[in-house]
């Protein structure tokens, strides 16, 4: 998952990027309504963390400028206020849900699990492959009935992969997808993190490399 945070108080921006990767996720921050907008309008994050007093351009004219331009990403917004007409307007102008501060980081993260599954197709919460079981809402995974230690890179990858159902998933969406936008498109991550996690699987190898086009299981 793919995760920008848009909030102008660079504390708060990077604590909650901070936890959020710790969730496996891959999150980019912003700091602005305009680099936001920049940001969400060219890659198309699954879920966007939009902060609605921000500098330059309001949360909510981004909000509304994302519904507009028919983005796909799920908008939860963050405000200090608190009341219910407030809460309503931010849902009026397309956002996805609505989170006052201060608020709990574990409600804040499993709101934008929520807001992820609303925004995908209906994947099982437990994926599984011949004796490989991926448990994607408690981020567990089995082989034959033990458990894998997996770095939150190569349990995205592996996520992804699974989810495909045999698709071949290019090297290119793996890394926009697992990685942040502190990735570089030509970096080695992706195969050093299959290598590895094709090691951590164990015999028989499930991941088939397909020359020019990338990876499946």
């Amino acid at each position: 998952m793919r995760v920008l945070v848009v909030e102008d108080d660079r504390e708060l921006a990077e604590a909650i990027g901070v936890g959020l990767r710790r969730e496996q996720m891959a999150v980019d921050l912003a700091f602005d309504g305009d680099a936001g907008l920049e940001r969400a309008l060219i890659h198309g994050y699954d879920v966007v963390v939009l902060d609605r007093d921000l500098p330059r351009t309001h949360g909510d004219d981004v909000c509304a400028h994302l519904v507009r331009q028919g983005c796909r990403s799920r908008v939860l917004m963050l405000t200090a206020a608190a009341t219910i007409e407030e809460r309503v307007d931010g849902l009026g102008i397309g956002a996805d849900d609505y989170l006052p501060k201060p608020f709990a980081f574990a409600e804040l993260a499993a709101r934008v699990q929520a807001l992820f599954r609303r925004a995908q197709p209906a994947i099982p919460p437990l994926l599984v492959h011949g004796d490989l079981e991926l448990d994607t809402a408690k981020r567990r995974a089995r082989r034959a009935g033990d458990v894998l230690e997996l770095g939150p890179k190569e349990f995205g990858v592996l996520e992804l992969l699974l989810a495909a159902q045999g698709r071949v998933v290019s090297a290119e969406e793996l890394l926009f997808r697992v990685w942040d936008e502190e990735a570089d498109l030509f970096t080695t991550a992706v195969k050093v993190t299959i290598s590895r996690l094709r090691r951590k699987l164990g015999c028989p190898d499930l991941i088939e490399t397909i020359p020019q086009a990338g990876y499946r299981i």
